[in-house]
């Protein structure tokens, strides 16, 4: 005896009111739910749930694209864009968080401001084939670094935390980008933060801990010290914990690396201009060998 296949409820529902409700949703809950029955797919895909998940100056960012291209639906144009495109002459990319809807920019090299960018002792302009824009700064000699990007909160997300990253190569003759760690900052109003990064690993520290290893010297990392409270507890000893460390570099999977600068919440996008910088002014020593294709912003997602 077969069984009968029940129908939901939910199925009964005009396909316009399953597509509100998918609308209020998220572009993944969106796909995972077109899987659900064709009644499903139909609402999930359709304008009026796409629409919503497209940024409110969709218009504005086609008008600025450098190339422009053709779509077939909402749902079309959102994937479209979530694949990164140039905008403003290209001077920057712009993309669409698949999972989220929200917005992602790269500014260029050339549209930051770089000291010495424009001295060819210091700072030369080349072209690399895996860089999204056609050009990229290459760092030839400077013992002041310091590179500014900005971006207006209103182009970003509402109510989202962002975080941004400087998008860089070493070549193989990089120098001076170990010691001492360079300085990232990210200002939004009056909200500010500052941190700690480093391009290279420090050569003294690589060199000794080959060395230990080599010689079966590697000791374990000691505890922090500790005093005992009254109650019996114990504490750190105060002053003798090490500040954090500098925040290393990561890899990426196009060749390309990635350094965390800082992150902030846009809440409204009503605070004017985010400003990023990274520098290394207090050295007073020469580096060469660093690669920048941009500054890249994008949502933060915790874990």
């Amino acid at each position: 005896m077969g069984k009968e296949k029940e129908d939901s409820g939910i199925e009964k529902l005009p396909e316009g009111c399953i597509a509100h409700a998918i609308a209020h949703t998220s572009p993944l809950d969106a796909c995972r739910s077109s899987a659900v029955s064709t009644t499903f797919r139909a609402a999930a895909d359709s304008d009026l749930v796409w629409h919503r998940f497209l940024p409110a100056d969709t218009l504005s960012i086609l008008s600025s694209a450098l190339r422009p291209f053709e779509y077939s639906s909402k749902r079309d144009l959102f994937f479209r864009l979530c694949d990164s495109i140039l905008i403003d002459g290209g001077k920057m990319s712009m993309w669409l968080e698949r999972s989220t809807g929200a917005k992602c920019y790269m500014i260029s090299a050339r549209e930051l401001s770089i000291v010495w960018g424009d001295t060819p002792q210091y700072w030369q302009w080349i072209s690399l084939p895996d860089s999204r824009f056609s050009e990229v700064a290459e760092l030839m000699n400077v013992c002041w670094m310091e590179i500014r990007g900005c971006i207006q909160s209103k182009m970003l997300t509402p109510q989202t935390t962002y975080a941004a990253y400087l998008i860089f190569k070493l070549a193989d003759w990089s120098r001076g980008l170990d010691i001492p760690p360079q300085e990232a900052s990210v200002t939004v109003g009056l909200r500010s933060s500052t941190t700690l990064v480093r391009l290279q690993p420090r050569r003294d520290t690589v060199r000794a801990r080959r060395n230990r290893i080599r010689f079966g010297l590697l000791m374990p990392v000691e505890a922090p010290a500790v005093h005992t409270l009254n109650n019996g507890d114990e504490a750190e000893e105060v002053g003798e914990r090490d500040p954090p460390p500098p925040t290393p570099p990561l890899a990426r999977d196009n060749g390309w690396m990635e350094v965390a600068l800082g992150e902030f919440y846009n809440e409204k996008g009503e605070d004017g201009e985010v400003v990023i910088s990274f520098t290394e002014i207090k050295g007073g020593h020469w580096k060469k060998g660093l690669i920048v294709q941009g500054i890249e912003i994008r949502p933060k997602h915790r874990k």
